[in-house]
C-alpha cells in the first residue's frame, strides 16, 4: 500500500539515528516517513484538530517519539514514553530532552567538541543539524513537553500511574520483534492483544492505538478488531480505536 499523508519525499539525515539523535545497541531506530504516516493516520482516525498527545508505552530509545515530535511540533501538544527496561528508559530520557531548544543547545555543543577533540568532521555535521533542529522546533512552537515513566505495558495499574496529565489520546508504538528486542512484563505470552486490552483499559474513549509489527499483519486474536490496517515495506500496521464517547 502506497503512503496517503507522507506522500512527498523528505530529507530526514538530521533525524537519522546516531547523528544528532542518540543511539545504543540494541535499540533499533525506526523509518522516519512511516513514523509520519501512521501519526497522520491515527490523527485522521481519532478526528478533530486538537494537538494530540501522544505515547509510546514500549518507548525503547524514544526515537520513535523524539522523530514525530521534531517533524510534526504543531500537531502535537505533549509526549510520553514508557517502557519497563531501565537501560531503555535511560536512553529515551536523553534523546526526549533533545524536544527543547536548550537540549539541542547542549547536543551541539557537545558534539562541537567531539569533532575538535576527535578531528571527525561527522561530529561537526551532527552539530550543524542540531542547531537545524533546533531552529525548526521554534518555528513550529518550541519546546515539546515530555515525560518518561517506568511501566509494564500490559499491567493497567501501572500504566495508569505512569499516564499522568494531560492524558494521551494516541499512542504509537513498535512493538517487539525478537530480533534485537524481545516482550517483558507480567503478560509478555499475550503479545499485542494484551497490550491492546490493557492500553484501551487506561485510555479516554476515542483514543487511538497505533501498533506497527515487522510482518505481513499485526497478529491479534480474533476478538480483537483494529479499525483500519496498512502494509509498507517490511512493516504492517493496525490502527485500533477505543469507544466514543
Amino acid at each position: 500500500m502506497s503512503y496517503r499523508h507522507a506522500t512527498v519525499r523528505t530529507d530526514y539525515r538530521d533525524l537519522s539515528s546516531g547523528s544528532v539523535l542518540h543511539s545504543a545497541a540494541g535499540f533499533p531506530a525506526f523509518p522516519v516517513r512511516l513514523a509520519s504516516e501512521i501519526l497522520q493516520r491515527a490523527l485522521a482516525l481519532r478526528g478533530g484538530d486538537r494537538p494530540a498527545v501522544v505515547w509510546d508505552p514500549c518507548c525503547g530509545s524514544g526515537y520513535l517519539l523524539t522523530v514525530l515530535a521534531l517533524s510534526h511540533r504543531s500537531r502535537i501538544a505533549s509526549v510520553l514514553a514508557s517502557d519497563l527496561d531501565p537501560e531503555a528508559l535511560s536512553l529515551a530520557g536523553r534523546n526526549l530532552a533533545l524536544l527543547s531548544r536548550a537540549g539541542l543547545a547542549a547536543r551541539a555543543a557537545d558534539l562541537e567538541a567531539r569533532s575538535v577533540r576527535f578531528g571527525k568532521p561527522a561530529y561537526g555535521a551532527a552539530a550543524h543539524a542540531a542547531h537545524r533542529l533546533a531552529a525548526e522546533l521554534d518555528a513550529a512552537g518550541g519546546d515539546v513537553p515530555h515525560a518518561v515513566r517506568q511501566a509494564d505495558v500490559f499491567d493497567p495499574d501501572q500504566l495508569r500511574r505512569a499516564l499522568g496529565h494531560p492524558v494521551p489520546d494516541i499512542v504509537i508504538t513498535d512493538v517487539p520483534y525478537g530480533e534485537q528486542t524481545r516482550w517483558h512484563g507480567s503478560g509478555a505470552t499475550a503479545g499485542v492483544t494484551g497490550m491492546v486490552a490493557a492500553l484501551t483499559a487506561v485510555l479516554p474513549p476515542g483514543s487511538v492505538i497505533a501498533v506497527t509489527v515487522r510482518g505481513r499483519k499485526v497478529p491479534v486474536d480474533h476478538g480483537t478488531r483494529s479499525r483500519t490496517s496498512f502494509k509498507i515495506g517490511t512493516r504492517a500496521v493496525a490502527l485500533f480505536r477505543t469507544s466514543a464517547p
